[in-house]
């Protein structure tokens, strides 16, 4: 299809609007009849025949308005039924066999995919998203270390590079970012026509890592439940230590729960009143659930055989500024290994799936990619700064946990 969804409600807007400018046009027309009125004493044939032509007129502008309200409603019937349609076919059960079967982990993937969205809906309460629910569970005491907890930073390390900051270089270098285990991100400096842009790299899950480092398991939970609320400040100091300056254009690429915290920067009122958050990239990343402040485009690289993209249960918005590409290309586990949370999910993978995308002339993907090469520029000399983000650990609360009403063990023994 040559247009987005959004294209039929930006129409019918339009066809709204008219029939506006008609209805003003009918009220005009019955006026016009009233100051003729008076006319009939002096010529009765031509004030009847001037008053006729102009209820003439009103009646068929009347008729056009009609004709523009159904057509309005008939283009919003026409929006919902596409949306229920790509729903539909976005349910794991329309998947055919071949597809299960290249995941190589039929039961991981099925638990990513089989939240399709009418599961969702079925479960979510009215008014929630999965979010909602999240935070719901995580606030509990006994899951305080899932909870947000400050995060500081520390600059590592600075120096000038020749790069071609490409969606698939950058990809790339955060898989680098990852190997490294200990919390890092990356922000890369550009000059472009004379001004500064940014871009900040933000690693996945590192689960081998001090509970000290804000991209453990732990912080999956702070930020699909907190919306990231430790970890934007820190990217935004980490931007302004590196030479940002307020109003400052930022592209943010993220990798699985490093693509969750880039989004959340896109719908962050504090980072975005002081950074001009242009473009996100996520890769395998499950950000359904995130919208943008307007004006923030992204683009959004997933993979059948990689169950994480799915497992907030919503499919990503279809919009001019919001493009989701799902590649199918089958990805074989490493000989020995196993299949993970899916052999897709591999930041390789996507880098390949990123070159796909930039050679592709699908009318949104070019927009998209050209959007993302506006803002950073056609490469050369930058500036790299890394910095290594730490959470502060977790309280001692041993000894002040106390189970009500049941007898202390030191003033009870023996008892029975």
């Amino acid at each position: 299809m040559s247009f987005q969804l959004e294209e039929l409600l930006r129409g019918a807007a339009a066809l709204d609007e008219l029939v506006q400018q008609l209805v003003n046009i009918e009220t005009e027309a019955r006026q016009v009849q009233g100051c003729l009125e008076p006319f009939l004493y002096d010529s009765y044939e031509t004030g009847c025949n001037a008053i006729n032509a102009v209820a003439e007129s009103r009646k068929e502008v009347g008729r056009v308005r009609q004709e523009l309200v159904e057509v309005s409603a008939s283009v919003r019937a026409s929006h919902r039924d596409y949306v229920e349609t790509e729903a539909r076919n976005a349910r794991p059960h329309e998947l055919d066999h071949d597809q299960y079967r290249l995941s190589g982990a039929h039961g991981l993937f099925a638990l990513g995919r089989d939240i399709s969205e009418e599961n969702y809906n079925r479960s979510i309460p009215n008014g929630y998203k999965a979010a909602d629910i999240v935070q719901l569970v995580l606030d509990s005491p006994l899951l305080a270390a899932y909870q947000p907890r400050r995060v500081s930073i520390e600059k590592v390390d600075e120096n000038a590079e020749v790069l071609q900051p490409t969606m698939a270089e950058s990809l790339r270098r955060l898989e680098r970012l990852h190997s490294l285990n200990d919390g890092e991100i990356e922000v890369i400096g550009f000059e472009t026509n004379g001004s500064a842009s940014w871009m900040v790299l933000i690693p996945g899950t590192q689960p081998d890592s001090p509970n000290t480092n804000p991209f453990d398991i732990q912080g999956i939970g702070e930020a699909v439940g907190y919306d990231s609320e430790e970890v934007v400040p820190a990217v935004g100091q980490a931007l302004r230590e590196a030479g940002a300056e307020a109003g400052d254009q930022v592209v943010a690429v993220g990798h699985s729960q490093g693509g969750i915290h880039a989004m959340n920067l896109s719908r962050n009122k504090a980072f975005l009143s002081e950074f001009d958050l242009k473009y996100v990239l996520t890769a395998g990343a499950p950000v359904g659930d995130i919208t943008p402040e307007p004006g923030v485009s992204s683009l959004h690289l997933e993979h059948v055989q990689d169950w994480v993209p799915g497992t907030d249960g919503r499919m990503n918005a279809d919009t001019k500024d919001t493009v989701t590409v799902t590649l199918t290309d089958e990805v074989k586990s490493p000989e020995g290994q196993g299949p993970g949370i899916g052999p897709g999910h591999g930041q390789e993978n996507y880098a390949r799936g990123a070159e796909l995308v930039a050679a592709s002339h699908d009318p949104s993907l070019a927009a998209s990619a050209t959007a993302f090469a506006g803002i950073v520029g056609a490469g050369g000399a930058v500036k790299v700064t890394r910095f290594k983000l730490k959470r502060d650990p977790l309280p001692d609360r041993r000894g002040t946990l106390r189970i009500p009403n049941l007898p202390d063990s030191r003033s009870s023994a023996g008892a029975r």
